[in-house]
């Protein structure tokens, strides 16, 4: 699952965020999604548009929360949520990725036998969520330094989650930093969990599933259950923008 499914290279870099999801194939990613669990966005943000969100790091005006991961059992790294208003760019690429990613989870969710659908709007579904109590913000800016990692985890965060969500890597592999692999782990029915290694560079996006997804197997679809991490760093530092499409309670 190492094919660059579509470039932005044709695309300004002070594009819309519309225009430059919509210049995805997305038919190609969801195929990679239902067969794999994720797929890759390459080239979603530009290196300067990295390196600025990277940059927003320290200052503590832009989030709503600090979390120390060894505090918590989490891993050893850390990350800060940020608060509403969302940066453009974070926000921009949360509301125009939504409505791709909702046609797969519905398709995920009919096959699944779940009845929960999605709506169209990202701005639908925030107002689902803030009626049942969930009204902060997900998305978040992690940083990674040697020794540090992020266990096997889901982000649920409430009683409404959407299933997809959307990690940008924002350093370049072997220059800023070594190690720091993006993880996705695989448990199915009666058999070894399988585990995928999603290659990423500076500017790329992976898309991957929160929870379940269903797998088609002999006898109809089933349900596998999935949780995703980051491997050690060995040198240098990394930064990922995690983009969530639920709100927290």
């Amino acid at each position: 699952m190492n094919a660059k499914l579509a470039t932005l290279a044709t695309v300004s870099a002070d594009g819309s965020a519309e225009t430059r999801v919509s210049a995805y194939d997305w038919a190609a990613l969801g195929n990679e999604l239902d067969n794999f669990g994720c797929a890759i966005l390459s080239g979603l943000l530009t290196p300067d548009e990295c390196r600025s969100l990277a940059a927003l790091y320290p200052d503590e005006s832009h989030f709503r929360s600090h979390i120390i991961m060894a505090r918590h059992g989490f891993g050893k790294g850390e990350y800060r949520y940020f608060k509403y208003p969302l940066p453009d760019i974070v926000g921009g690429l949360r509301t125009a990725l939504y409505p791709h990613l909702a046609g797969v989870a519905n398709a995920w969710n009919a096959r699944m036998g779940i009845d929960e659908r999605y709506p169209r709007e990202h701005s639908a579904f925030l107002e689902q969520c803030h009626a049942m109590g969930q009204g902060r913000p997900t998305p978040l800016l992690l940083q990674y330094v040697p020794g540090d990692f992020n266990c096997l985890h889901q982000d649920l965060y409430g009683d409404l989650a959407f299933p997809i969500q959307v990690a940008i890597l924002l350093s370049e592999p072997g220059r800023d930093f070594t190690g720091g692999e993006f993880a996705l782990t695989e448990q199915r029915p009666r058999m070894q969990s399988r585990v995928e290694v999603v290659p990423l560079r500076q500017g790329d996006a992976v898309a991957f599933a929160v929870h379940n997804r269903p797998v088609q197997g002999s006898k109809g679809n089933y349900r596998v259950n999935l949780r995703h991490g980051v491997s050690r760093v060995r040198s240098g530092m990394r930064h990922t923008v995690g983009i969530i499409f639920h709100d927290a309670r």
